[in-house]
C-alpha cells in the first residue's frame, strides 16, 4: 500500500508562491501584448455636451479622444481644423512625433498617411491648402490636454499639423495657436507609441478616424 506523503508547511508556502508568481507573469504578458487593456473607451453618444457643434472625436488605437474646440479664441485656426476634420483628411495619419508624457503630434497630410509614409520628410509636409496666420493668445493656459496647431520657427506658418499636450506647458503660452482641449480620453494618447531615444517614431501609431460629433 502506497502511503501519502504530507506536504510540509514550507512546501505549501512555496507552492502558493509559485502559483502567484505564475499568475503575475501570465498577467504581465497579457498586459504587455495589449497596451489598451486598462484604458477606458468613451462613447460620445452616452455623454452630454454644451456646444455639440464644437465637439470632435479622434479615434486612435486605444479608443476615443473627445476634444472641445474653441472658435471664440482662435476662429481661423478652428475653421481650418474643422475643415480638415470634416473632409476626412486626418484619417489614417500618423502620430509622427511623440515625446513620452509631454505631447503627441500628428497631421502631416503629405508625408504621414498610412499608405504613403515618408520617414525622410515626415513632419515637414503640408495640407495643400496653404498656411494661415498665427492666432496667439497670451491668456490661454496651455494645460494638460490642450490642443494647438503646430508651426515652424516662424509665425504665420500654421497649416494642418497639430499637437496635444500630455502635461502642462506654460512656456507655450503666447507661442502657439490653441484650437481646443481634450475633455475625455487623454489616457488614450498616453498609450500612443513613442521612442525613448528620438522624438520621431518608426512604425508609428495612427489616427483611425477624426470627425465632428454628428
Amino acid at each position: 500500500m502506497i502511503k501519502k506523503i504530507k506536504q510540509t508547511k514550507l512546501e505549501k508556502i512555496l507552492l502558493i508562491f509559485i502559483i502567484i508568481l505564475a499568475i503575475i507573469t501570465f498577467g504581465s504578458l497579457i498586459a504587455m501584448k495589449n497596451k489598451c487593456l486598462f484604458v477606458k473607451n468613451y462613447n460620445p453618444e452616452k455623454l452630454k455636451f454644451k456646444n455639440v457643434e464644437n465637439i470632435a472625436i479622434l479615434n486612435a488605437t486605444c479608443g476615443n479622444v473627445i476634444i472641445e474646440l474653441y472658435p471664440n479664441i482662435s476662429p481661423n485656426s478652428v475653421k481650418r481644423f474643422k475643415m480638415l476634420i470634416n473632409s476626412g483628411k486626418y484619417n489614417n495619419v500618423a502620430f509622427h512625433r511623440v515625446i513620452k508624457n509631454v505631447l503627441v503630434q500628428a497631421g502631416d497630410l503629405e508625408f504621414g498617411k498610412k499608405k504613403n509614409l515618408n520617414y525622410t520628410y515626415i513632419g515637414t509636409g503640408s495640407s495643400g491648402y496653404g498656411t494661415i496666420n498665427s492666432e496667439l493668445d497670451n491668456s490661454f493656459d496651455f494645460k494638460k490636454g490642450s490642443v494647438a496647431l503646430s508651426r515652424t520657427e516662424k509665425k504665420n506658418t500654421e497649416d494642418s499639423q497639430f499637437f496635444i499636450l500630455l502635461e502642462d506647458a506654460p512656456l507655450f503660452e503666447g507661442e502657439y495657436s490653441p484650437v481646443g482641449k481634450v475633455i475625455y480620453g487623454l489616457e488614450v494618447l498616453q498609450k500612443v507609441k513613442y521612442n525613448d531615444k528620438v522624438e520621431y517614431v518608426l512604425r508609428p501609431d495612427f489616427i483611425n478616424t477624426f470627425e465632428m460629433l454628428k
